[in-house]
């Protein structure tokens, strides 16, 4: 697609690393049918409940978005019940859990902090089907979205069946297709059918796969940066292995984030961000701007911890 925000980004070699949505905990909440721009307020679902789950989630770690199965989504079904996941993506404490309302506004009960420590509350039952896979497709917040994303989610259901799920906004219409992967929270971007699906067998397994690898939501992105340099330098595959210890700014746009292997072995990660040039769009029709660009610089072993 020539003349897109994701054609310009890929054409300019743009990378997707560290521009994964930051979110600790995840709520998804099924709401069928079209999608405004602002979806939880643009949508089928009654705009005050989207404002007040808006509400609630600010500042708490919790992203909030809406979900549909894939197919075509210009009716007028109303669910007897809207299916709702609550997913934390913590390492190696990751957890899905499943429920379902009568009414969205029964959300509003929710602990929202407790919520983005890790908490559930006893929200629904444990999530036993296979890994969560979330595919943008909101074509009205961007175009990239609906006319990449949509047949990406619409394929993947078909292989994959019903884990995969088409959702609002994931960040970055310029890497569309994006896909999110839960429990573990990394996210992809420029995805085709055969990454999706290796993606999703590696995290069947508990793996992460690097390839298109936008990043952990659970961290912010100096520490998605960190975490990925990681990986590439060691080859580790497992999503538990690695945690952040610990991050400290070394100027506006500089960090040293410490990263540790549950083997003990440690390593300071030093992260820049740039302004990402030349200009570009960051999504179809708006103005070119100069998105930050984070990546890690060095990385230092420093030494073993048993």
């Amino acid at each position: 697609m020539r003349g897109t925000c994701t054609s310009a980004s890929a054409e300019l070699g743009e990378s997707v690393a560290a521009t994964a949505a930051v979110a600790r905990t995840w709520l998804l909440v099924e709401q069928p049918g079209p999608w405004g721009p602002k979806a939880l307020t643009s949508s089928r679902l009654d705009p005050a409940v989207g404002r007040e789950l808006e509400r609630l989630a600010d500042g708490t770690g919790v992203r909030v978005a809406l979900i549909r199965r894939p197919g075509r989504h210009a009716d007028r079904h109303v669910p007897a019940a809207h299916r709702v996941f609550l997913a934390h993506t913590a390492p190696g404490a990751s957890w899905v859990r499943a429920g379902s309302v009568a009414d969205p506004a029964e959300l509003a009960a929710l602990d929202f902090t407790a919520l983005g420590t890790g908490s559930h509350g006893g929200f629904g039952d444990g999530y036993a089907g296979p890994p969560l896979a979330l595919v943008c497709t909101n074509g009205r917040r961007d175009r990239c979205c609906a006319v990449q994303g949509r047949p990406l989610a619409a394929a993947l259901a078909a292989a994959e069946g019903a884990g995969v799920w088409e959702a609002t906004h994931l960040g970055g219409h310029r890497f569309s297709p994006t896909m999110l992967v839960l429990p573990f929270g990394y996210a992809y971007g420029r995805v085709d059918g055969p990454l999706a699906k290796e993606v999703l067998a590696a995290a069947h397994a508990g793996r992460v796969v690097l390839d298109g690898c936008r990043g952990r939501s659970f961290w912010d992105r100096p520490e998605q940066a960190a975490d990925l340099a990681v990986r590439a330098l060691t080859g580790e595959e497992r999503e538990g292995a690695l945690e952040v210890s610990g991050t400290t700014a070394d100027g506006p746009d500089h960090w040293t984030v410490r990263v540790r292997h549950a083997d003990g072995r440690a390593w300071d990660v030093s992260v820049a961000r740039t302004a990402a040039q030349p200009p570009r769009p960051e999504s179809c029709g708006g103005a070119l701007g100069t998105p930050a660009a984070l990546a890690a610089e060095r990385v230092s072993a420093v030494g073993f911890r048993s």
